[in-house]
Parts: structure tokens; sequence; C-alpha cells
């Protein structure tokens, strides 16, 4: 093998990466996939895909070796190959954000129009958390909290909110996260509780970036 046989081989190989994630269905995929393992029948619901659809794009990605599976019992689960993987998508992330003007606009004008308050970042949090006048209220779906959730926040999913409200007490800030910056629950949830007239903010990131910074997580599932 000369040198240029060896480079071809080596950027062909990662070729097959950047086309697996070529695909807006596949990144959203990721970034569920990165709340925790999940059947492909709860990816379409959450995708708004159809099972077959799901299935096609999830073969895509363990193709390119970003996706593994997990058997339990009789059932098949997907996961996120490492860490490196939702590494990738944040790096992605932020590089679109940072570089494609049109996805910093679409952000921006989508919270523009719906809601109205400013978020805190991870750092801004641990610092709240250390003054011990936070409540921090995890917005995602019940099975996703119960696969790693902030340590000491407490569950309800946003579309119960409204319906327990009464739970949170008004004598704390109530920080609200969900699963990342694009995910809308927590946007949802701010803005229901500032109407209730409760003092909340966002998270600006989600669980998978706290979890990757190795701060405080919990588990409430075997």
């Amino acid at each position: 093998m000369n040198k240029r046989q060896f480079k071809d081989g080596v950027y062909s190989e990662l070729a097959k990466i950047t086309k697996s994630l070529a695909n807006p269905h596949r990144l959203e995929i990721i970034e569920l996939l990165a709340q925790g393992d999940c059947p492909v029948e709860q990816i379409a619901e959450q995708t708004h895909l159809s099972v077959a659809n799901a299935s096609q794009h999830l073969q895509v990605l363990k193709a390119a070796q970003l996706v593994d599976v997990d058997r339990k019992g009789n059932f098949i689960h997907y996961k996120l190959a490492n860490e490196n993987v939702f590494q990738t998508w944040k790096a992605l992330r932020e590089l679109g954000v940072e570089r494609i003007a049109a996805v910093e606009k679409l952000v921006k004008d989508f919270r523009k129009s719906k809601f109205d308050f400013v978020s805190v970042t991870i750092d801004e949090l641990v610092k709240k958390i250390d003054t011990g006048r936070v409540t921090l209220v995890d917005v995602r779906p019940e099975s996703e909290y119960k696969k790693g959730h902030i340590a000491d926040a407490i569950s309800i999913p946003h579309d119960q909110l409204s319906q327990r409200l009464k739970e949170l007490p008004k004598r704390t800030e109530i920080i609200a996260y969900c699963r990342g910056p694009f995910c809308v629950f927590a946007d949802e949830a701010v803005a229901l509780l500032r109407k209730a007239g409760y003092k909340a903010s966002r998270l600006e990131e989600g669980f998978p970036d706290w979890k990757l910074q190795k701060l405080p997580v919990e588990v409430s599932v075997n």
C-alpha cells in the first residue's frame, strides 16, 4: 500500500461516518439516544416517523458503528455506541449554531416568537445549585428521567406540569431542563411556570451535556 492508497482508504472510511450523519432524522435520533437506550417503537413515536422508517435510519447508524443493539429479553433496544458519538453530535450542533447563520436565526426567531426569558448555562446552574436556592425540574418523559437525570432533579414531564404546579415551591427559582438546546419541552415549561407566578428559567443545554461534563447524575431504573 502506498501513501495515496493509505490516505484514500482512511478518508473513505471516515466519510462513511459523515454520510451516515447527513440526515436530519438521524441527527434527531442521536440526540434522543443520548438520553438513554430506546426500542425502535419509542424512537419512531418521539421522532414522528413510522417504525419501518425509524428502523431504516437506525440500521444506517448501526452500519457506521455509531449505534449498538442491546437485547433485553425479547426486546431490542438501541443505544449510542459510546460517549464519543454524542461528543461528535454536540460539536456539530455548536459548529452549526456558530457558523451557519440560518441555524442561529431559526433558534432565535422561534424563541422570540413564543418565549421571552433568559436561559442559564451549565456553569451558571452549578453556581445556583451551590446556593441551595434552586429547584431542578426534568421535563423530559419519565422513561428518560429514569435512565439518568441531574442529581436531585424531580421528574415532572412537560405534559403533566400544568396539573402538578402545586408540587413546586415558589420560594426558590425553578430551573427546567430537557434533552438539549433544540428541545422545546423546557421552553414550554418555563413559559407555563412564569405565567403561574414562578421565577423560572431553562437550562440552555440538556441532560447529556451535563453528564458529559462528569457532573453529578442519578439513575432511577436498574
